[in-house]
């Protein structure tokens, strides 16, 4: 029995770049790669190649690219890399799409794609209205309407990014794992940043969420935690109902398939 192709999904970040590789709706494997480190196409294809190779998959059955990007300078590449390796026109997620999704926000294109990807997946899998709370290289909150339109959201600093900022703004302070510390309370110079970092950001986010219900007014809005590091923080906020790691790769699969069916 043929295969169905396969679906490239590739979500690049300040950080780091997170692919996956469907085969309809499921999610066959998936891959993590520093974003930092520049890359030419012939380079991040031997990547992925070999990646693919492994997970049982060759080229030939790769029928479809999606790329959602913050960093302009890879998004460049991967999209010269489907096309010379692939022979593939890649989707570039935007604003720009025929989303099935209104964008209330000005201007619609400064949204980040793989906010969009988020809050397509979220209201896709969860209803709205909605709250996907993104624990990235900035912790990002974006609202979703109960008709399903995109209203705005919040852009906080990240845990990674809070950490490294402590440790650059004193040459006192170490780097410090992101590891909740037994209390809140703590009693070393290690314990106390981890705190502050976790157990603060933990406040932030379920602060936050509490002050957009009651804007929307909608306290039961549904929230949702994505992300890397997002599952840490899962049983000790009094908001976050639901974690999907893979929420971003999600909305990039449901939105090619939507812009593939309205051409």
């Amino acid at each position: 029995m043929t295969q169905p192709p396969a679906l490239l999904v590739i979500d690049v970040g300040n950080t780091h770049a997170v692919i996956g590789l469907y085969r309809d709706e499921v999610l066959q494997a998936h891959w993590r790669l520093s974003s930092k480190t520049p890359r030419t196409e012939d380079e991040m294809w031997n990547h992925l190649r070999l990646w693919t190779e492994e997970a049982g998959f060759s080229a030939k059955q790769i029928g479809g690219v999606v790329i959602s990007s913050v960093v302009p300078a890879i998004q460049s590449v991967l999209i010269r890399m489907s096309r010379e390796k692939l022979n593939l026109e890649p989707l570039v997620v935007s604003a720009d799409l025929p989303l099935d999704m209104s964008i209330l926000y000005e201007p619609a294109s400064a949204v980040g794609a793989d906010r969009i990807c988020n809050a397509v997946a979220g209201f896709h899998r969860y209803g709205g209205p909605l709250i996907v709370v993104d624990f990235g290289t900035a912790t990002t909150f974006d609202v979703v309407s109960a008709s399903g339109d995109y209203l705005g959201g919040v852009i906080a600093l990240g845990l990674m990014g809070a950490s490294e900022e402590l440790h650059r703004i004193s040459a006192k302070l170490p780097r410090v794992a992101l590891d909740f510390p037994g209390s809140v309370v703590g009693k070393t110079t290690e314990a106390s940043m981890q705190s502050g970092i976790l157990w603060g950001t933990l406040a932030m986010v379920d602060g936050m969420v509490r002050r957009i219900k009651k804007e929307l007014g909608a306290p039961n809005a549904v929230v949702v935690g994505t992300g890397g590091i997002a599952r840490i923080f899962h049983d000790k906020s009094e908001e976050i109902q639901y974690v999907a790691p893979f929420l971003t790769l999600d909305g990039m699969r449901i939105i090619y398939n939507h812009v593939r069916s309205s051409r």
